[in-house]
């Protein structure tokens, strides 16, 4: 049980009948079925070549071929390194020769940029469809395969470094983090456990698999716990199949990014559904929610939103508030630790009271060895014993975690410091903003101001004199932002997030011609 490998076998020898996936409208699949379809992938992967230690590269939307084929690379002790559909040439040359991939999988319809980097530094590619459950997966170009491709005789390793992902690069070039089946497995029974997931859950995936929220959160500790996850027919987020899925499926929760539960919340006030599923918790992870977005969701959705706290290098979950039964959970907060250690350490590696601030530091077996090829950064990121997040929070008295922002990301004006995060929090309190974030930008008094953008509620008249008003009234003189840009959207991620950096950059461009410092970079 200390490989995600062994995990699903267990969970398809415990639950052999229970479904496992389905794809809407198309596919239901059972743990057992899921497990004899990964092991023929298994053997296809042998049988073209794929040997133990190999990285293998993976671009899908999110369908049922891509956790197959994931979950086959990773059953022949070979690495996955799946990646966003979206990249252009460039970048996928970048991710592939960074991971140093061997094969690229693609679905049958193909990539023509992963395909075209792949093409330029000498990487095979190969399709994967699957037509019907019965039959399983087929490869194109097709491999040759025989008794002796079986993958029945490999043995997997708490050591294996099953998945490798890039981190999202807020102040510099993605770093990459290996991922080991021990890594995996612990993560997979930490959200197992504070979410109480079983065999009777079920949910569906609005969030891509290619980064660790969707895969571990949303899919992995799922199918670990024996429960059933829907994929959209469409392969990705669909705000009007969101809810009819839910009702098909029976679903009992979902784990989405902000963004995504603000375009939830945006359909619900215009668009409600006549009935919606009985929910046993929302969670929502992967950047700050607003206390009064929360607010809004549990009234919308009568079920408790529970905020956690991630990233890539913990493969995933680091705290998150409790389940109802077991305490209260507090808008604002990330809520506490689960399954690892976490502390407050100073810059010189001393453990701080509850209250005070301090770079928030982990350490556990869900958690990273170490970036691959990067002294340095594991120079800086392993100090005292401890993982460093490169994030500043705090204990409160009953052990919950509060986040004050990035290091490299809190506005220091003149001196004071200012969280973004408490400021996005006012401005999203003002009944009339839909969205907002605020970024430090250069100036010659002060050495950083601070700036806001703000996405105005549809059909409001909001402008920049009533947001700095509010903003008066509700933050003290230093907080209040010098300029607020009033736009209809901002920049974010693939997965959703909302880098402050990259926000900065693209409205100061909009009034300067001069060059943009690169924050952080």
């Amino acid at each position: 049980m200390d490989t995600l490998t062994g995990l699903l076998k267990h969970t398809a020898d415990k639950f052999p009948d229970r479904r496992a996936i389905s794809v809407s409208g198309k596919f239901d699949i059972t743990h057992s079925r899921l497990d004899h379809l990964v092991e023929h992938a298994a053997s296809l992967l042998v049988a073209a070549g794929v040997k133990p230690g190999d990285v293998v590269a993976l671009t899908f939307p999110n369908t049922v071929e891509y956790l197959i084929m994931f979950l086959g690379v990773i059953r022949v002790r070979a690495t996955a390194a799946p990646l966003n559909q979206a990249y252009t040439a460039e970048e996928f040359e970048f991710y592939l020769s960074d991971s140093e991939s061997k094969l690229l999988l693609t679905a049958r319809e193909g990539n023509e940029a992963a395909e075209s980097a792949a093409s330029k530094i000498g990487i095979r590619r190969v399709s994967a469809e699957l037509s019907d459950v019965e039959s399983g997966i087929r490869l194109s170009p097709p491999t040759d395969a025989d008794s002796d491709c079986s993958a029945a005789k490999i043995v997997n390793e708490p050591s294996d470094v099953a998945l490798f992902l890039h981190t999202s690069g807020t102040t510099s070039r993605p770093k990459g983090v290996p991922l080991t089946q021990l890594n995996l497995a612990s993560s997979v029974n930490n959200i197992k456990s504070v979410y109480k997931l079983t065999e009777s859950d079920s949910t569906v995936i609005v969030l891509p698999l290619f980064h660790v929220h969707g895969l571990l959160a949303g899919l992995l500790s799922s199918l670990g716990a024996g429960a059933s996850v829907t994929l959209p027919s469409a392969g990705r987020f669909s705000a009007s199949t969101f809810w009819s899925d839910m009702i098909k499926y029976n679903a009992t929760w979902y784990t989405a990014v902000p963004t995504i539960h603000q375009i939830i919340l945006d359909r619900h006030l215009t668009k409600p559904e006549p009935a919606y599923p009985k929910l046993r918790f929302i969670r929502s992870c992967s950047a700050s929610l607003a206390p009064s977005i929360l607010a809004r969701l549990e009234e919308a959705f009568h079920a408790p939103v529970l905020e956690a706290y991630a990233m890539t290098e913990a493969t995933h979950l680091m705290s998150s508030n409790p389940l109802p039964e077991d305490g209260p959970h507090v808008p604002g907060s990330v809520g506490k630790p689960v399954g690892q250690e976490m502390a407050i350490l100073d810059e010189n590696g001393v453990e701080q009271k509850a209250g005070s601030n301090g770079e928030v530091c982990i350490r556990g077996p869900n958690v990273t060895s170490g970036y691959k090829n990067n002294p340095e950064a594991n120079k800086s990121a392993f100090l005292f014993g401890w993982f460093h997040t490169g994030d500043i929070g705090y204990f409160d008295s009953d052990g919950y975690m509060h986040l004050v922002g990035r290091i490299k990301e809190l506005i220091n004006r003149g001196g004071e410091k200012i969280s973004p995060i408490e400021v996005d929090a006012v401005l999203l309190s003002h009944p009339d903003v839909a969205q907002a974030v605020c970024f430090g930008v250069p100036d010659e008094k002060y050495g950083e101001e601070i700036n806001c953008a703000v996405i105005p509620r549809e059909g409001s008249n909001l402008d920049e004199e009533e947001v700095l008003r509010f903003c008066k009234k509700n933050l003290a003189a230093f907080k209040v932002p010098k300029k607020v840009f009033i736009t209809d959207s901002v920049p974010k991620t693939a997965t959703g997030k909302i880098q402050r950096r990259i926000v900065a950059e693209h409205f100061l461009t909009r009034i300067s011609t001069a060059k943009v410092p690169k924050f952080g970079a």
